[in-house]
């Protein structure tokens, strides 16, 4: 027997899963009269410039961990982000369509950012209460997280004892935080674009390992 016991280290359980949750990087800049190209009823915009460098710094991030899939939504800009660590790795991402961004009702396409900006009064009462819903048409919270969790126990359960990467969008990893850590809707909101954070889901329970990593940018 031995006379010492050391601290104890995380050891991921075979029946759960790790999930690296990958903010994708940064888009283009929406423009007054211009909506952004469209996939489903939401704005679809590419990545710009330094968004590509994010992708760039991502992949060097990871791209030495022992992924076991990469997974991305419907949106190009996570396909984009996506793209320099499947090349590094040698692998197709697969499409989880239930981890698409919060769909904004009548703001999407671009006119969200301009009325977040502006302090719109249907914004700001969307912050106070913390729902998605109350902007014109848009989704709620509630709808939000439970087809984001839906979308992440999905994948979990395929990859039962695995590491897996999931490029996603801010409002997704705000979701799926909240959901995680049973914390407040907005709790988590605010993850930066390029950044990493880091979710264990099983039948154990699920555990929060990390947000908004962004020391690869």
């Amino acid at each position: 027997m031995s006379n010492e016991a050391r601290q104890h280290k995380f050891v991921l359980r075979p029946t759960a899963c790790e999930l690296v949750l990958i903010r994708h990087g940064e888009t283009q800049a929406a423009v007054r009269g211009e909506m952004f190209p469209m996939i489903d009823g939401q704005g679809d915009p590419a990545l710009r410039p330094e968004g590509e460098a994010q992708a760039l710094a991502v992949c060097e991030r990871l791209r030495h961990e022992p992924l076991a899939a990469i997974y991305v939504t419907t949106m190009q800009r996570t396909h984009q982000t996506a793209a320099p660590l499947a090349a590094a790795l040698n692998m197709t991402p697969r499409v989880e369509a239930d981890l698409r961004e919060v769909f904004l009702g009548d703001w999407d396409g671009g006119e969200f950012r301009f009325r977040a900006a502006e302090n719109d009064p249907a914004f700001l009462r969307a912050r106070e209460k913390e729902c998605w819903g109350e902007l014109p048409g848009a989704e709620t919270f509630a709808q939000l997280q439970t087809r984001v969790v839906r979308g992440l126990n999905r994948i979990a359960a395929a990859h039962a004892g695995e590491k897996v990467a999931v490029v996603v969008h801010g409002g997704v990893v705000g979701a799926a935080l909240a959901h995680v850590a049973g914390s407040r809707n907005f709790g988590f909101n605010g993850a930066d674009n390029g950044s990493i954070s880091r979710v264990v889901m099983g039948p154990e329970g699920n555990i929060l390992r990390g947000f908004n990593d962004v020391s690869h940018l």
